[in-house]
């Protein structure tokens, strides 16, 4: 896990590796040191709902079906500890935020909008390189020495192509800027983002706001 405490604007950035349960219990340590007013996470509208309904503080659990990708990766960060989908951190911290009577802010596009970045960015030579990448990772995962460099070397493969960092890019662009309009009622936002997402989006919020 990174952190970072940005001084303009005033944000708590959390990068936890996704997954890995450990990583959620050092973020709810984050948590209770900076006890923020407002809670922004890396989840679309449709994400927030669903694990919000389904899974924090479920009494019973649900069945997810993993794509084989999924399951590569699940199986490469066990070697780190217990593993859990979905993300126990943004499981876990939905239950902090609810204890706390703390907004929570899904800060990724709608499912809609996403797609519409998808479309715009990823050409039809992209899209059969990712699929080669997803296939060559689900194959073989990064030999890493640590769970965030298996984070970090698991993003770089599957977004080698300028295509997909485009779409990384627009995505991250779009939700530094919903946590800009947070901010205007916040004094004390804390964000949570998958690792591999990190340096970009705190880049992002080190920009002006009118050019990210």
């Amino acid at each position: 896990m990174i952190v970072d405490r940005l001084s303009a604007p005033p944000v708590l950035l959390i990068g936890a590796v996704r997954g890995l349960y450990s990583e959620s219990d050092a973020t709810l340590a984050q948590l209770d040191r900076a006890n923020p007013d407002h809670l922004g996470l890396a989840l679309s509208p449709e994400e927030y709902e669903g694990i919000g309904t389904y899974f924090s503080d479920a009494e019973a659990e649900t069945t997810i079906h993993l794509i084989e990708t999924e399951k590569s990766e699940i199986q490469a960060l066990t070697r780190w500890g217990e593993v859990r989908v979905p993300n126990p951190t943004a499981v876990r911290a939905i239950e902090w935020a609810r204890r706390r009577s703390v907004p929570v802010h899904p800060l990724d596009p709608p499912d809609e909008g996403a797609a519409a970045m998808f479309t715009a960015s990823i050409g039809y030579v992209e899209l059969v390189r990712r699929t080669l990448r997803e296939r060559s990772l689900a194959r073989a995962p990064p030999s890493a020495q640590s769970p965030d460099d298996f984070a970090l070397q698991w993003d770089r493969r599957m977004s080698a192509g300028s295509g997909s960092r485009d779409l990384a890019r627009n995505r991250d662009s779009y939700l530094v800027a919903g946590a800009r309009e947070v901010l205007t009622k916040s004094r004390n936002l804390a964000v949570i983002v998958d690792r591999e997402r990190f340096e970009l989006v705190r880049s992002l919020f080190r920009a002006p706001a009118d050019r990210p």
